[in-house]
């Protein structure tokens, strides 16, 4: 156990960034939404393509779109900020413990 405290500003950083590193994604996913003539399967786009599309598709399953408008890549934000504020925010369960 003492190894796992020791270790969990690492952790917390790394979960930090990896967190951060989506919600970008899925931002930037949002904003390539807006320009329907991007091919998003090719080129220097498959980097924001292939990390979200999986989540996507699993999440179309349950949400579809509203009004002909895919609304998954916002609440894949909204989760993630969510997460993050719950186990890393000045109050989150991990700031907590390390501190």
């Amino acid at each position: 156990m003492p190894l796992l405290i020791k270790n969990l500003p690492n952790l917390v950083f790394l979960m930090s960034f990896l967190i951060g590193t989506l919600t970008l994604t899925f931002l930037l996913r949002i904003i390539l939404t807006w320009y329907p003539k991007i091919n998003l399967r090719s080129g220097l786009w498959l980097i924001i393509f292939l990390p979200t599309e999986p989540v996507l598709v699993a999440t179309r399953k349950i949400v579809k779109p509203i009004g002909g408008v895919d609304v998954t890549p916002i609440i894949w934000v909204g989760l993630l900020s969510l997460f993050r504020e719950l186990f890393l925010g000045q109050q989150g369960l991990l700031t907590q413990i390390i501190f």
